[in-house]
């Protein structure tokens, strides 16, 4: 029973953490600060106990990939 209180409590520590770094990084984009590198962590976080958040992330990096992909073949072109 102990170690079972003692999961839940952790779990509950890592969703409190995760949704007030997700909130930080909301702030972060309007204030100053790293504002997507603390969201990105912050679902890192959050994709651990929801399955949202993981979905998220994941399309979330499939657009960065998509981005990246789109700026480096323009370099290349010499655009």
């Amino acid at each position: 029973m102990w170690i079972e209180t003692l999961q839940q409590a952790k779990r509950y520590m890592k969703i409190v953490f995760g949704f007030t770094l997700l909130a930080a990084g909301v702030v972060m984009l309007i204030t100053p600060g790293p504002g997507w590198v603390t969201i990105f962590v912050a679902l890192g976080v959050l994709a651990a106990e929801f399955v949202w958040a993981k979905r998220l992330l994941e399309n979330l990096k499939k657009q960065g990939e998509r981005l990246r992909n789109t700026v480096l073949l323009r370099r290349a072109d010499g655009a």
